[in-house]
């Protein structure tokens, strides 16, 4: 066993871990000027969040080795049990977890807190590797599809449930697994076009939206069908859900939470105070833009420092690269994390065993929704939903969940040569 573990050593992609460092690192450093207190200078303080961020580094670190001198099977193996497990412990925490917030996702063990929504979305994506490898020669596809998409929606409403709506939409990137396992893009082209359509319904003139939709449907009946009644029947349906959806926006929108109704109009930009529910979003955009191109140097960003930036060590620690490093320094992390995802791509498509590659397109997948989200938001770009840059965030469940999931695959990967499942 110890000759099989020193074979994989050569295989190891140490480029990936080398950008892995960069980032955690990097991360650290960010979270150390985010929430720097002059009277506890010391960047190993135990008792400020730089310090015990680097507390949950070298456990991070920790749990990285453990999973690279663990045998690859074991991950395959015991899938659906790291599945069943977290799905349960999502269910539990609504009623045994800890409120913080208003929401009921928290577990306190001893004096840890975790969150089993974050931490457990690696064994969701084993889960549906599993489910997949095994299923991808049966011939009932739909079969397969309809199982695939209800392992993941199963723990997103469990998560919902625990008012963490922000966490469940990262679930949705497992949609890009679908796709590259055989779901058809015309759902994802779909789900877009329907955001976009509902995103309209509530800007917009409800009854332009409708004759513009109206349109559209009977130029493609005349141009693009044979004009037979299934054709009438398929652009009817297509038309008629559209338009539910037109008029359904505003009784839809008048039941989500007040905060979810906020956080949409700040988006938006309708109704808003920047005094109150705009202000997350207005002071960081003041940070960033604060920084200009080369930033005002370490140790001296002010609007994050001073509180001003709500968060500012969570869900808007790019406000403070953006602002101490500014346009170039900002725009050197989102290349890094591009360069990532790219590299895990490519690590997904080489793999021998159908359980190693869809793993690794889930690993990248989630990687992407997590930075486009957070960066977005951090610009305006999307709303606010409030979850974490992957290993540069203040967090013990954000770190642990990231680097489980990469390193996972990392192990995979270096023994692609040695199992094909």
């Amino acid at each position: 066993m110890s000759d099989r573990r020193n074979s994989i050593v050569p295989h190891i992609d140490w480029f990936t871990i080398g950008i892995y460092f960069f980032i955690v690192i990097t991360g650290w450093l960010n979270i150390y000027s985010a929430v720097y207190n002059p009277s506890h200078p010391e960047i190993f303080d135990f008792s400020q969040r730089y310090g015990k961020q680097f507390i949950w580094i070298i456990t991070g670190f920790a749990l990285a080795f453990l999973i690279m001198i663990t045998e690859a099977e074991f991950f395959s193996l015991f899938a659906y049990v790291f599945y069943g497990f977290f799905v349960l412990a999502d269910l539990a925490v609504r009623f045994i977890g800890r409120n913080i917030s208003g929401s009921h996702s928290w577990f306190n063990i001893g004096p840890m807190e975790m969150q089993p929504a974050e931490l457990g979305i690696f064994a969701i994506n084993l889960g549906l590797a599993k489910f997949l490898s095994n299923e991808k020669k049966a011939v009932n596809l739909k079969r397969i599809r309809r199982i695939a998409i209800a392992m993941v929606l199963i723990p997103m409403l469990l998560i919902v449930l625990q008012n963490e709506t922000g966490v469940a939409v990262t679930y949705t990137a497992f949609i890009f697994v679908l796709y590259r396992e055989g779901l058809s893009g015309n759902i994802l082209l779909g789900g877009f076009l329907l955001i976009t359509l509902f995103i309209l319904a509530l800007v917009g003139n409800k009854l332009v939206i409708s004759a513009v939709l109206a349109g559209l449907a009977l130029s493609g009946f005349l141009i693009f069908t044979r004009r037979k009644m299934k054709d009438i029947t398929r652009i009817g349906g297509i038309l008629a859900l559209c338009l539910l959806i037109v008029f359904g926006t505003n009784y839809a929108f008048n039941h989500l939470e007040p905060h979810q109704k906020k956080r949409i109009q700040v988006f938006l930009q309708q109704n808003v105070n920047n005094s109150k529910e705009g202000y997350n979003l207005h002071q960081a955009e003041i940070a960033i833009g604060s920084g200009g191109l080369t930033g005002k140097g370490f140790l001296q960003g002010t609007q994050a420092k001073l509180n001003y930036v709500p968060a500012h060590a969570t869900d808007f620690i790019f406000v403070t690269p953006s602002e101490e490093w500014g346009f170039l320094g900002a725009s050197l992390i989102v290349i890094v994390y591009f360069v990532l995802i790219i590299r895990l791509l490519f690590l997904a498509e080489r793999q021998r065993s159908p359980f190693s590659r869809i793993y690794g397109y889930g690993v990248a997948s989630i990687f992407f929704i997590h930075v486009a989200i957070n960066v977005g938001m951090n610009l305006g770009l999307v709303p606010v939903i409030g979850i974490p840059l992957p290993f540069f965030s203040y967090g013990g469940s954000s770190l642990w969940a990231f680097t489980l999931m990469l390193f996972i695959f990392l192990r995979l990967d270096a023994d692609r040569l040695q199992i094909l499942r």
